[in-house]
């Protein structure tokens, strides 16, 4: 009898070990299963800027070479030197970084605005509203390419302008037309940012407005001192974004400022120009290509490396998932 119970006791331990064991083996599976995605997804993110870092360095010869892939033969920093005078790099950049902040900037107040305002005050118009909100996130602006571009074109206000003028003005090549859309909340991804707000304002506990109504304050004093403030980092985020989407605009850039000189429009008028012959030079029009757009973008990938922190925590406050 003793013998039994003794061989019983032996048994339990290694039952113990064996399950030990193959939760272990499965950690291990799982871990080495999510650093696999993570490396994937890295590499997803990182090719194309390691390729336009690589053709940047590339000579005309190199580019045509194909025995040349990612390492080139003859290393060449002219791409740089050639960007940054025959585009006008300074100036454009300078131009962009106007644009892009007074549009981050009103984007991102009337975006927060917009999004209380959908977020407490229920009734069917406010329903109505944020349909029309939703259609502008589903609806491409390329369809309403011709329309916005005649509006801009030939600008009017009701028929003031020509009542008083005889005639309408025109607000390409200048700042105005992204105010207006920016201010009218008919801007670039206005519709994104407006939901994102909502959702961020939806999380909000109703009795910290109650205070602030016990207390005597009325809407606007609530949201401007209590609601405003605890939206901070939110609107971090979604002033980043606007930022970010603003700086590498194609869209809007090359419908509005055809002659302003900005990056996006700079850039491509200088390759295509070497396409058709004005350069003089050993150059690729490719590498010319890659080397201004990897420029371009390089400001953006400093202010996130700094910023990463802020527009993560925007992203999990914003309640997308409620």
């Amino acid at each position: 009898m003793k013998g039994i119970l003794k061989g019983q006791r032996e048994k339990k331990p290694s039952r113990l070990a064996e399950a030990f064991s193959k939760n272990r083996i499965r950690r291990t599976l799982g871990q080495i299963f999510i650093y696999v995605l993570l490396i994937e997804i890295a590499f997803v993110i990182l090719f194309p800027l390691l390729s336009k870092f690589s053709a940047s360095l590339m000579s005309s010869s190199d580019m045509y070479d194909r025995t040349v892939i990612f390492i080139p033969r003859n290393p060449t920093l002219e791409n740089y030197k050639v960007v940054w005078e025959e585009a006008f790099f300074l100036i454009a950049t300078k131009n962009t970084l106007l644009i892009s902040l007074l549009a981050a900037v009103l984007q991102t107040l009337i975006c927060a605005m917009t999004g209380y305002g959908l977020a407490k005050v229920k009734s069917k118009l406010g329903n109505l509203v944020l349909l029309f909100v939703v259609l502008t996130i589903l609806i491409p602006p390329q369809i309403i390419l011709v329309p916005m571009f005649l509006k801009f074109r030939f600008f009017d206000i009701a028929g003031i302008i020509k009542a008083i003028s005889g005639g309408t003005i025109t607000l390409m090549n200048s700042v105005w037309p992204i105010v207006i859309l920016s201010v009218t909340g008919l801007a670039f991804k206005n519709g994104l940012y407006i939901f994102i707000m909502r959702q961020f304002y939806k999380g909000i506990p109703e009795e910290i407005e109650e205070a602030a109504s016990i207390d005597g304050y009325g809407i606007f004093p609530t949201y401007f001192k209590v609601v405003l403030p605890m939206s901070v980092p939110m609107m971090i985020t979604i002033f980043m974004f606007s930022f970010s989407w603003q700086w590498t605009d194609t869209f809007y850039s090359g419908m509005f400022f055809s002659e302003l000189k900005v990056l996006s429009n700079t850039i491509f008028t200088m390759t295509s120009a070497f396409h058709s012959g004005n350069f003089a030079g050993n150059y690729s029009t490719s590498s010319l290509l890659q080397t201004g757009v990897l420029m371009a973008i390089i400001p953006l990938v400093i202010i996130y490396i700094f910023a990463q922190r802020k527009i993560i925590g925007g992203i999990e406050r914003s309640g997308l998932v409620g």
